[in-house]
């Protein structure tokens, strides 16, 4: 048995267009709805959510029978949490608040086999189907996705750097935490912190480095992708979980007599 190519990997590697569903909710149940969705990739997220490596199991099991990548953000650049992940069969990585070049290099280590890394070796897990994928050791390394996150300025001011990482497959934007970077705490769509993110992504995309970001508003993630952006995730379950309740309730209310 081989193992399967990993679609977002190269997908983004090609400069497709990747439209994305950042998953909070911590259910497999949940994930299941969104899961035939049809989104190119989803976020499973463990930094700003209640999951735990059981949830996340549930979580790529149900979007792992649909064409959607699932990739997980841990929540921190960990080599003992990368580990436990990939050796769940988590497709990708999303390593957040990555700062220096050196914390790049440590997260593409940790998903990497000695010699090129430090990932501890176990043949009988999910991600080798319990031994039978005959190539998993020697392919997984060009199949995995490594994203970094950027989440302050005096990052994104090395983005080139940072992207330079043998090994990183792309860079995400994280607007909330830069505008609390820059005194802007909870306006993520002020213009000044997309005055800082827009001119380092088109430097990345001018040296065909992929860029994403998430952002709730889909005209702007539309607007995005269209000014090169590859990889943009344009909602949340549970934002839109809590739109649509809160939808639903002032509808009634606003049609009673």
């Amino acid at each position: 048995m081989k193992l399967a190519q990993n679609k977002f990997t190269h997908a983004i590697a090609a400069g497709d267009k990747q439209i994305g569903l950042w998953i909070s909710l911590a259910s497999p149940f949940v994930a299941e709805v969104t899961a035939p969705a049809g989104y190119d990739w989803a976020l499973i997220d463990m930094e700003h959510s209640p999951n735990d490596y059981f949830t996340v199991l549930g979580q790529l099991q149900a979007f792992a029978a649909t064409s959607t990548t699932a990739i997980v953000r841990p929540e921190w650049n960990n080599p003992v949490i990368v580990k436990r992940l990939l050796d769940l069969g988590a497709p990708g990585l999303l390593f957040p608040m990555i700062q220096t070049v050196e914390e790049a290099q440590k997260a593409v280590s940790a998903t990497r086999y000695p010699p090129h890394g430090v990932r501890g070796v176990s043949g009988a897990t999910r991600a080798t189907k319990f031994g039978r994928v005959s190539d998993y050791v020697a392919r997984v390394g060009h199949e995995t996705t490594v994203i970094v996150q950027l989440e302050t300025a005096a990052a994104v001011g090395r983005a080139i750097d940072i992207a330079s990482v043998d090994g990183v497959s792309g860079v995400f934007f994280g607007p909330a935490d830069i505008a609390a970077d820059i005194g802007l705490v909870g306006q993520l769509m002020h213009p000044d912190v997309w005055g800082l993110i827009k001119p380092a992504a088109q430097a990345l995309i001018a040296k065909g480095i992929p860029v994403g970001t998430l952002v709730m508003d889909t005209a702007f993630a539309a607007e995005l992708l269209n000014d090169g952006f590859t990889f943009v995730a344009c909602a949340s379950d549970s934002s839109l979980l809590a739109k649509a309740s809160d939808a639903a309730l002032a509808a009634v209310k606003d049609a009673l007599e």
